[in-house]
């Protein structure tokens, strides 16, 4: 391979390069102006432009949204009540006047089924949210901190990794809200959620930690470090914006995995009570009658796995959008 010559290596700008032998007008004098004015992208501008072009993001966004402006206004959904029945009415089979039947209380499924989405959606959004704010934090500061703030925070978190989901939340969940117990609607959420995101947020921390660590000696921080960047401006204009991505795919999918995860507990009696309407309650009220009612646990459950498997694609499509690799 012959090496490069000063003609090659020093070439005048493109703006004044002829076109044509004799011609002094400009490269780019035939380019579109958007051509003229076209940017790089950045990885969300990739990540943005490779989504869109795939049909299992929209359909998976689509879901999510119908699931959210459902649990937001149910009353645009259904104007019945998901609350109180008449016992004349007990598993009464779907038909045009209740499109999913009635249940053992002659309570109209339809409604109870759209009302739940808000329990599970609220529970499930709220305790990711907590989740990836203490996890992250805990992450950042045990990757850039390093010494023993990364070796007392990594030990606390593995006191947590040893804790079995289901028997955990068994205990936070019978000490707090027991039988004989008298919590409120949201007084029953709040610790469903304080549950969730306990046993949770570790994960969170060893992802986080891991992309810090992975970050934190690239060349523009240890720039901004010696232009005498203070901690504080490294980590949110530098260490946060190039460590999001892997907590934005995992973070889509926690969601379905607490949707999951809430109906578990409720259907084994220990998560969401009356006077709480979800699907895990659906579920639970439901599995006595499968052989006589089906259609009792065919709704409730069908509607859960959609919205499982909704959040769950969408972030499998944004975990190939962001990873150069995948594409």
């Amino acid at each position: 391979m012959s090496e490069p010559n000063s003609a090659s290596v020093v070439a005048p700008p493109p703006s004044t390069m002829p076109t044509e032998a004799g011609s002094g007008a400009p490269a780019d004098a035939g380019l579109p102006e958007n051509a003229k004015q076209h940017k790089p992208r950045g990885l969300l501008g990739d990540a943005w432009l490779d989504l869109r072009r795939k049909p299992l993001f929209w359909i998976s966004a689509a879901f999510i949204l119908l699931f959210i402006v459902m649990a937001a206004f149910p009353s645009l959904f259904t104007s019945g009540d998901a609350v109180n029945g008449a016992l004349e009415r007990s598993r009464v089979e779907p038909s045009s006047s209740a499109w999913f039947g009635y249940d053992v209380q002659g309570r109209d499924v339809y409604s109870r089924v759209i009302y739940g989405a808000r329990a599970s959606i609220v529970v499930a959004l709220v305790s990711t949210t907590l989740t990836l704010l203490f996890g992250g934090a805990m992450g950042i500061i045990a990757g850039y901190r390093g010494g023993w703030v990364d070796a007392l925070l990594s030990r606390i978190a593995d006191i947590f990794f040893g804790l079995p989901f289901v028997l955990g939340a068994i205990v936070i969940l019978t000490t707090f809200n027991g039988s004989g117990t008298d919590n409120g609607e949201w007084t029953i959420m709040g610790l469903v959620i304080l549950s969730l995101s306990v046993l949770s947020w570790p994960v969170v921390m060893r992802l986080m930690r891991s992309s810090v660590l992975a970050t934190k000696e690239a060349d523009y921080i240890v720039a901004a470090r010696a232009l005498g960047a203070g901690t504080g401006r490294i980590i949110l204009k530098h260490l946060l914006p190039n460590c999001l991505a892997p907590l934005l795919v995992y973070g889509t999918i926690m969601v379905g995995s607490f949707i999951g995860a809430e109906a578990t507990l409720s259907f084994l009696g220990i998560g969401l009570k009356s006077p709480v309407v979800s699907w895990g309650i659906m579920i639970s009220e439901a599995q006595n009658y499968i052989r006589v009612s089906p259609f009792l646990l065919f709704f409730p459950s069908a509607f859960l796995v959609t919205a499982v498997l909704s959040f769950v694609m969408l972030g499998e499509t944004v975990r190939e959008a962001l990873d150069p690799k995948l594409r």
